[in-house]
């Protein structure tokens, strides 16, 4: 398809999106900073939440406050009849095939850790590898670090282009029967770069080894299924997707899990507990050990049935509209240089300005109302691949309007004319 028709499937979608509408679903769009009306460009760190979404939670602890699978009460009986729905409408939302396969945790960042602590100790043995990538999330980098040492393993990195795009002429050189894992994110949260999933995913089964996928950045972004993707795991947040802070999951193939060893230990992941011996719950429980967080799951839940009832298709193309209207309009300040020009990106803008710390920036936009995140955006190796110290990143949600873009423009300008 050549650009011109590109182009005008772009407008026709933000024609057609009515954001004024969705806005008004985000009670925090209302607020002002120092008196000025919030931008929130911030939704790679967390998204803002809906109505909805506030109101599922508030309801929980309104109407059915009680603690899961563990009583007769009609209390407990509602609240288990909650949990366990938002676990189905998970696996649903994630094509997973068995709801089993769905593992609460309190983020991406637990879920990782989790499948090191579980499946890496139980199968990451001495001389084997463990592959990442340049532009991963601290989160996906320390607790493979952790098991390498404690196992005597070895980490190796696919690295990253000038644009922020996988070295994938590298890939076949690194994939060896050495591997046993690739991490690796499914779109860089500083720079926005989506990866190319089943490329690898392909050329790291046919060497023996698992994958497991930080989608954190995906899925607010994008329709996921497990099942085309073809990974064995696969960690994201509610938070990022516009549900509450606390929770997230962990999708495992059900095999996996099942040979896996507990996580943490206590009650709800038992059977059978004596003195001389312990028998662990069957799956998915025996990975969520006391009481889990079911007002989490109940926000969660009422983020998916939200995020349900906007064409997922028309959000990617407006929000893609945003950041290349966010890119066009910043490109005629002097000092501004993108960084990370991958053609397939989720809607950020990362950027420095020339002689200008990031974090100079990010208090200047802050003065105007404007949230933004500066810093190296815990990715410090992909920094220093980079040769940087951070940048500033604005990151788009499908409530960002075009207007919001030219005051943050706007807000450049005056940051460039006090620090340069």
């Amino acid at each position: 398809m050549n650009n011109v028709m590109n182009n005008t499937m772009l407008a026709n979608a933000v024609d057609d999106f009515d954001v004024t509408a969705l806005r008004m679903d985000f009670p925090i769009l209302d607020k002002k900073v120092g008196g000025k009306p919030l931008i929130y460009f911030d939704n790679a760190a967390t998204t803002q939440k809906p109505e909805s979404v506030i109101k599922a939670m508030d309801d929980y602890y309104r109407s059915m406050n009680a603690n899961v699978h563990r009583a007769a009460h009609t209390l407990s009986a509602q609240a288990t009849d909650a949990f366990e729905r938002a676990r189905r409408h998970v696996a649903a939302f994630i094509n997973s095939p068995f709801m089993e396969e769905i593992i609460w945790v309190r983020g991406t960042t637990e879920a990782i850790n989790l499948v090191a602590a579980t499946w890496g100790r139980a199968n990451i043995q001495a001389g084997d590898r463990i592959l990442l990538t340049e532009m991963e999330h601290h989160s996906n980098i320390v607790p493979w670090q952790l098991l390498a040492k404690e196992k005597g393993a070895e980490i190796i990195v696919l690295s990253v282009t000038d644009a922020g795009e996988l070295d994938l002429t590298n890939l076949d050189s690194l994939l060896d029967q050495r591997v046993k894992l690739v991490a690796l994110t499914h779109a860089s949260n500083a720079l926005g770069t989506r990866n190319p999933l089943e490329q690898i995913i392909e050329k790291a089964h046919s060497v023996g080894a698992k994958v497991l996928v930080d989608g954190a950045q995906a899925v607010a972004h994008w329709d996921i299924d497990v099942q085309s993707l073809n990974c064995d795991f696969y960690a994201f947040s509610g938070h990022k997707m516009y549900g509450p802070t606390g929770i997230g999951v962990l999708w495992g193939r059900r095999e996996l899990l099942e040979q896996m060893p507990p996580y943490q230990s206590g009650g709800e992941m038992i059977k059978r507990v004596s003195f001389s011996d312990t028998s662990f719950n069957d799956l998915p429980y025996k990975f969520e050990a006391g009481t889990p967080n079911i007002a989490g799951a109940t926000g969660m839940d009422a983020a998916i049935n939200y995020l349900g009832k906007i064409d997922r298709q028309a959000v990617s193309q407006y929000e893609a509209g945003l950041l290349e209207y966010a890119i066009r309009k910043a490109a005629d300040i002097p000092g501004i240089n993108r960084v990370g020009t991958a053609k397939d990106s989720a809607s950020i803008f990362s950027f420095t300005l020339k002689g200008v710390h990031p974090s100079d920036v990010g208090t200047i936009l802050n003065q105007q109302g404007i949230a933004v995140r500066d810093g190296h955006h815990c990715a410090q190796p992909l920094m220093d691949r980079l040769n940087i110290p951070g940048t500033i990143r604005a990151s788009f949600a499908f409530y960002n309007t075009f207007d919001e873009i030219d005051q943050f423009v706007e807000g450049l300008v005056k940051a460039r004319s006090l620090l340069c």
